[in-house]
């Protein structure tokens, strides 16, 4: 058998050489590290212990080079070192699982100690796998670089996307990355162009309430490798692969794949949490604490990461480029974002050194990059993210959407800002392309059908007495709790639902759609399912007629957004330079109602040569009005009107619309757009 070589301290984590495979840990404080080789994922015992010395240590990384192994070792670390008051690592009972491995093993004999009702800190068994490094074949599918312009985003969760009664997807592959692949043409017909996926890094589904399992994955146990669970046959070998496969077959539809990403706290928790990877190896040197020792937490989940030590963004940045070059997927959402921004003791950078590396790196900064611009610590920077190309969700636009159509005083001036592109948030100018998410719906939250059907949240399934979940939803029942046979009930919230959708989808910025929007999907009233691993967090596949109507709606909005991109949301320029204006108007032209109990407001999009292009009445409020309109020098189509029937509500060839005026029903919108924008199109 060869000799042990002393190895390299670069690439990260396990990597093929020559003779065998080169293995490289930081671990800053260690006095001596111990390599560990299993036979296999379900092993308890190693069959192979490798002690690493001062030889093997370059700095703060340890490194080794086994030769006669390859592709598909398991293995993983003990660390040693002084135990100091204050920390929680150097526990040698403790088999580590690599921070850079690709793959992971050992699920089968894993238990999360504090999920088990185990002695906290019990030792676990998971592996890290040798895997390849290939970069994936942008060849044979290239990206597809929507612009910001026409990008409309669809946030969906792999498990749940691909069960549920009536789900197409063949039964082996359900809830797995391939299982995703079978449904991929129902979303490129709807009309998004890029699917932000929640997380499908490995994460601890053990981390819930008893009896539950953590559904959404913001939980992680690893920033480089593919959660098991989504793996079809559960060969850790394949995972990669089978994201490679996933991503290719996006591409080839022309979709782009987002990942949500959660480098803000990992799954070891708070002190007592369990010891099963980064707090092994350095716990100071991963997490922000006082000088005592004692956890700082921005997250709301025990821990929060020391993002901007230069170990910890290498390592983050080994994590996006892996999946970015490797995997292939076009971009990332950023959860909690803004705690990234944080330095020393969790002050806020303006510069903050991860995201300036990110933004100096050419392969990380073409792709796209989204934000939660907020996190449990208070912070919150919309128009001044630290970071140009870092695009933020904007939460006041969700807010301000839904209590307007709720039927909220003091809500039309806010309304009017959000749909011109949030210049009050943007320092007096609409948001430049890019920079701005919008959306009416998250996974954190009621659906769509729920928001318009509840008053409040039912969460008592978590298991946490209803506690767990925002009470502040600006959600409306229309005057009944839940599901109603109620025709007026139900005809009003149909007719809300179109209201939200189409105000969405007609304002400037990057839409987001949440899973299952566009055919009414429930959960119940449970506005915090992320332990719902069945029904409630599936998606809704036994649809009926109006739940097909409702996607038929969205099916051709999207079409008329991607038709009328450049106007209803120009690429760039501030708002003096562009040549088409926003007016805004009441019932009367140009005399819009900015009382604080108006609930009605229309605006037009005309240009000094053509004059009106587009008109668009809004009226939240319990009565009809009749509204005046601009003239259209090609005539005016009526191309929605969601008081009408479905299918009626927004036609597949829009009628000529003449005037005098504008009636619009209560709680109810009308678009008319001039005849030659829409001359032989159909919707």
């Amino acid at each position: 058998m060869a000799s042990i070589q002393l190895g390299h301290p670069w690439p990260l984590g396990s990597s093929l050489t020559a003779a065998g495979v080169n293995f490289s840990v930081v671990a800053p404080r260690a006095t001596r590290v111990e390599l560990l080789l299993f036979d296999g994922g379900d092993a308890l015992e190693p069959s192979r212990v490798i002690a690493l010395d001062g030889r093997h240590r370059s700095g703060d990384h340890w490194h080794v080079e086994v030769p006669g192994i390859g592709v598909g070792t398991r293995y993983g670390y003990r660390v040693f070192g002084p135990l100091l008051p204050g920390q929680h690592c150097f526990d040698p009972s403790k088999v580590l699982l690599d921070p850079c491995a690709r793959a992971i093993d050992g699920w089968q004999v894993y238990r999360r100690a504090d999920a088990a009702g185990l002695a906290p800190n019990t030792a676990s068994c998971l592996k890290g796998v040798v895997t390849e490094r290939d970069r994936f074949d942008f060849v044979a599918a290239p990206r597809p670089r929507h612009s910001w312009q026409r990008t409309v985003i669809y946030e969906l969760h792999v498990g749940g996307f691909t069960r549920g009664a009536g789900c197409p997807v063949s039964r082996a592959l359900q809830g797995t990355f391939l299982g995703l692949i079978e449904v991929l043409g129902e979303l490129k017909a709807l009309g998004v162009t890029a699917l932000e996926l929640l997380p499908v890094m490995a994460f601890d589904p053990h981390d819930a309430p008893p009896g539950r399992l953590n559904h959404w994955g913001y939980s992680p146990l690893s920033w480089l490798a593919p959660h098991h669970a989504y793996v079809a046959g559960g060969d850790p070998l394949t995972a990669r692969d089978q994201v490679r496969r996933l991503v290719n077959a996006c591409h080839q539809l022309g979709l782009e794949v987002l990942v949500d990403v959660v480098y803000n706290h990992t799954t070891e928790g708070s002190p007592v949490g369990p010891t099963l990877s980064w707090r092994g190896f350095d716990d100071r040197l991963y997490y922000h604490q006082t000088p005592l020792g004692e956890y700082m937490d921005v997250s709301g989940c025990g821990n929060t990461v020391a993002a901007n030590r230069p170990l910890v963004r290498r390592l983050i940045l080994e994590s996006m480029r892996c999946w970015a070059l490797e995997l292939g997927v076009d971009g990332f959402r950023f959860d909690l974002g803004i705690a990234l921004s944080r330095g020393e003791g969790l002050a806020p950078l303006d510069a903050p050194p991860l995201f300036e590396e990110i933004e100096a790196d050419p392969e990380l900064s073409e792709l796209k990059l989204v934000s939660e611009p907020w996190d449990c610590g208070g912070l919150y920077r919309l128009s001044d993210f630290p970071a140009r190309r870092v695009a933020a969700w904007n939460g006041r636009f969700r807010d301000d959407l839904r209590s307007f159509w709720k039927g909220d005083e003091k809500t039309s001036w806010s309304m009017a800002q959000r749909l011109n592109g949030s210049p009050d948030l943007f320092g007096g100018q609409p948001a430049e392309a890019g920079r701005c998410i919008t959306f009416v719906t998250a996974h954190d939250g009621f659906t769509l059908a729920d928001l318009v059907s509840y008053d409040r949240k039912h969460n008592l399934a978590n298991g946490e007495d209803d506690r767990d979940g925002d009470n502040h939803n600006n959600s409306w029942n229309h005057g009944v709790e839940g599901p109603s046979n109620d025709r007026a009930v139900m005809a009003l919230r149909e007719r809300q639902l179109r209201n939200l959708l189409a105000s969405l989808l007609l304002a400037p910025g990057v839409p987001m759609l949440l899973m299952g929007d566009e055919v009414r999907r429930s959960q119940g009233g449970n506005n915090n399912a992320w332990c719902q691993n069945n029904p409630i967090g599936w998606m809704h596949w036994q649809t009926n007629g109006e739940d097909q109507a409702l996607r038929q709606f969205c099916r051709r909005l999207l079409r008329l957004r991607e038709r009328l991109a450049p106007l209803l949301n120009p690429a760039h320029g501030p708002l003096e330079r562009r040549p088409v204006q926003r007016h805004w108007h009441g019932v009367e032209l140009n005399a819009p109602d900015w009382a604080s109990w108006s609930h009605s407001l229309a605006w037009s999009l005309e240009t000094a040569h053509q004059g009106a292009l587009l008109w668009c009445g809004m009226n939240a409020y319990f009565k009809a009005m009749h509204f005046d309109l601009p003239p259209s020098r090609g005539g005016w189509l009526r191309v929605i009107d969601t008081a009408l029937p479905a299918g009626q509500d927004l036609p597949e060839r829009p009628e000529p619309w003449i005037p005098p005026g504008a009636p619009l029903e209560s709680r109810s919108l009308m678009l008319l757009v001039a005849a030659p924008l829409l001359e032989g199109f159909r919707l």
